[in-house]
């Protein structure tokens, strides 16, 4: 991977990082929301705004996964010769 390929990708990770914080307010604000509407309309009885703010929940889970966890895309070349070594390794027995 040559110098602008890694600054491409190092740019497109942290906008992916900002979008999911950007993306945790929202779900921050629209649980709120939900929660002051159930509140004032209908206390006590069964919490209907779980299921948008479990939904919201699943979907932050898989947005932090792509922007901080480990990204398949990005291959180096030590992983390339672990590989290579693994399948000669594989094939020599």
């Amino acid at each position: 991977m040559n110098e602008t390929e890694m600054r491409e990708f190092a740019k497109k990770r942290l906008k992916k990082q900002a979008d999911f914080k950007q993306y945790l307010w929202v779900w921050a604000g629209v649980s709120a929301l939900l929660t002051v509407i159930w509140f004032m309309t209908s206390p006590g009885t069964y919490f209907w705004p779980a299921w948008a703010i479990s939904g919201m929940g699943i979907a932050a889970f898989f947005a932090g996964l792509d922007a901080y966890g480990k990204d398949p895309k990005f291959i180096t070349d030590e992983a390339i010769d672990a590989e290579v070594a693994r399948i000669k390794s594989k094939n020599n027995k």
